[in-house]
């Protein structure tokens, strides 16, 4: 798959914001807008204008990937993914794969933290076997470990090949870890999740 950041991010928000604010979902431009250029939960944190969002939507549409949604109370034209249709993804993968196009490589512990909004996760050894079956369809990677890390971390493959994919094979086993930086990003995002649904209320 070849698909730019725009795209990437555009479409990481409508998948994240489907599962975690359903009540203002679809979204429109102005939404989607702020939902790309929001500064929590984002990695990079950028700042796209809603042409370049809508150019990033048509692209995604020609992909089978989004398409125009009717507001029951709206004018404005709403926009919703049709990623899990195309690819046949279960809840637990799409709610990985949103992640990491929001935040970037990660470990399995941190997925398994930021997902928590999208999709709760059982155990880490849950989450790596919906990882392991996505690397089966090439949708992710697993990453060689950086001098001093401890884990492993996956990445999507939307964009292409990542560089520092090794071509182990997929864990067997995965073990619970001590990550406390997971764990407060989980507490901060529980706070700040009233807030991401408030903004995406008032740009309706």
């Amino acid at each position: 798959m070849d698909a730019d950041a725009v795209e990437i991010r555009v479409l990481g928000c409508l998948i994240e914001k489907q599962r975690t604010t359903p009540d203002a979902y679809p979204l429109s431009l102005n939404s989607l807008r702020l939902a790309c250029n929001q500064t929590t939960n984002r990695d990079p944190v950028v700042v796209y204008e809603e042409r370049e969002i809508k150019a990033a939507l048509d692209r995604l549409s020609n992909r089978g990937w989004t398409r125009f949604a009717s507001g029951a109370s709206s004018r404005a034209l709403k926009y919703r993914h049709l990623f899990d249709e195309a690819l046949s993804l279960s809840g637990e993968e799409i709610s990985l794969l949103g992640v990491l196009m929001l935040r970037g490589p990660q470990t399995v512990g941190e997925l398994k933290q930021r997902s928590e909004r999208l999709h709760r996760f059982a155990s880490t050894a849950e989450v790596a076997q919906s990882l392991d079956g996505l690397a089966g369809r090439e949708l992710v990677v697993r990453l060689d470990r950086r001098p001093g890390q401890k884990e492993e971390r996956w990445a999507h493959l939307l964009g292409g090949d990542v560089e520092d994919a090794e071509t182990a094979a997929p864990m067997q086993t995965a073990s619970r870890p001590d990550d406390r930086l997971a764990v407060i990003e989980d507490r901060l995002a529980r706070l700040e999740r009233a807030f991401d649904e408030l903004q995406t209320r008032l740009a309706q």
